[in-house]
């Protein structure tokens, strides 16, 4: 887990952030593990964690609604952002109109000095990212993950950061589909193909 950033990118240029191809049909329940618990800070300074599932306190205090899918991309550097776009932008058009749906975008923050309350603050302000589209239910939400990710990144096998991960979480947390890197027309249909699956599903 200890890898340093030109062994990623040694093997970045091998693969060019395909780790491996997508999940070509959804994992079964029995066999899907749980998304680790991850506390995300959203642009205005508002704390959640992820997943959002029945038993989340913040179902309990703001009385959310749990998503029956949620799609969560993850980004450890900034080079994998136009993969994570790559993802998500066709998961919103083809499902804007839908309540029961969430979508996250990830950022991992790791250095402690932009951890530091005052700094952090800041910082979120410079990264507030311009407004939704209005006419789409469903919305693309930006978050931060601040401080040390190591054991996130063991529980989730994650060893290159300059990539892009994206997570298909059905309302139980469990993780029922995988992509990496900049999707393919093939994946992008795998992917909206495993949430129209999940949906009916649940």
């Amino acid at each position: 887990m200890n890898r340093g950033y030109f062994a990623d990118m040694k093997e970045f240029r091998e693969h060019g952030g395909k780790i491996a191809a997508a999940n070509k049909t959804v994992i079964p329940a029995v066999s899907a593990v749980k998304f680790p618990e991850l506390t995300v800070t959203l642009s205005n300074g508002k704390v959640l964690k992820l997943p959002i599932t029945s038993s989340s306190s913040e179902v309990n205090a703001e009385c959310l609604a749990v998503p029956k899918v949620t799609l969560v991309c993850l980004s450890f550097r900034a080079s994998s952002q136009e993969m994570i776009s790559s993802w998500s932008k066709p998961f919103l058009e083809s499902f804007g109109d839908r309540k029961d749906l969430q979508l996250f975008e990830v950022s991992f923050i790791d250095k402690w000095l932009l951890g530091l309350a005052p700094i952090r603050k800041l910082l979120l302000r410079v990264l507030q990212k311009p407004k939704n589209n209005e006419n789409s239910v469903l919305q693309r939400q930006v978050v931060y993950s601040f401080g040390d990710h190591y054991h996130f990144r063991k529980e989730t096998k994650i060893l290159n950061l300059l990539t892009g991960y994206i997570l298909l979480l059905d309302k139980f947390g469990k993780v029922r589909w995988q992509g990496f890197g900049t999707a393919t027309p093939k994946e992008v249909s795998q992917l909206l193909s495993c949430t129209s699956h999940l949906l009916e599903d649940q």
